[in-house]
């Protein structure tokens, strides 16, 4: 793998410190001048750039991607669609349309009428096996969730800890080069101050040379 930086990143330069810098407490004008500059350069961006998001931003969780008719059930509860109603079409035994009936319709109807006798059974034998084993079933699946719930909730306290000694290391770092900073910014307006005065100093020195030399010639000439 290439160790040479990401274009974009090798380009940018960060130099804030959001727990040292305030500007904007010093000079109440700055977060509108902030403001109108980042409006500016939002209206010179494309739409498609506005709506692009950062590379390291991982793209958008599909839920049910593997499982249709959930991921249409989830489709209809964001849109606020009703429930479909049930079809009770599968549970009538319609007879013949007409009377007293063809033997392709009563063939027709008898076979229907042997899918539910089937499925009947079918929901017997399905009640059976919960009433004897569902309650177990339930308590393993409780169990389950219970326990995924309580290591979801342990993972989310460590990654809560871990961002905050990640602000608190970022806060103390920030701090430091902060104290740095305003040290060396008080230095170098002591150095400048003493620059100024050395000029003044230079300034008036000329002055008292040029009248010093003035005086030694009109008493020369005398």
């Amino acid at each position: 793998m290439s160790s040479d930086p990401e274009p974009s990143r090798a380009s940018a330069i960060f130099d804030s410190l959001p727990y040292y810098d305030n500007d904007y407490e010093r000079d109440p004008t700055l977060k509108d001048k902030a403001e109108k500059l980042i409006a500016k350069e939002l209206a010179n961006l494309k739409p498609q750039q506005q709506s692009q998001l950062h590379p390291r931003v991982p793209p958008p969780i599909t839920i049910f991607a593997n499982n249709p008719l959930l991921e249409a059930e989830m489709a209809r509860i964001e849109a606020q669609q009703p429930f479909p109603q049930m079809d009770t079409l599968r549970y009538q035994l319609p007879g013949p349309a007409s009377s007293p009936g063809t033997p392709e319709e009563w063939e027709a109807a008898l076979k229907n009428a042997r899918a539910q006798l089937e499925h009947q059974r079918l929901r017997q034998s399905n009640l059976a096996l919960l009433q004897n084993y569902g309650a177990n079933a339930w308590r393993i699946h409780n169990y389950l969730l219970e326990t995924t719930s309580k290591n979801l909730d342990k993972s989310l306290e460590e990654l809560k800890e871990l961002t905050t000694e990640v602000n608190r290391d970022r806060k103390n770092f920030q701090t430091r080069l902060g104290s740095q900073l305003t040290s060396l910014e008080t230095r170098w307006t002591e150095l400048i101050s003493n620059v100024l005065q050395i000029e003044m100093a230079n300034v008036a020195l000329e002055g008292e040379i040029e009248r010093l030399t003035k005086k030694e010639a009109e008493l020369a000439a005398m």
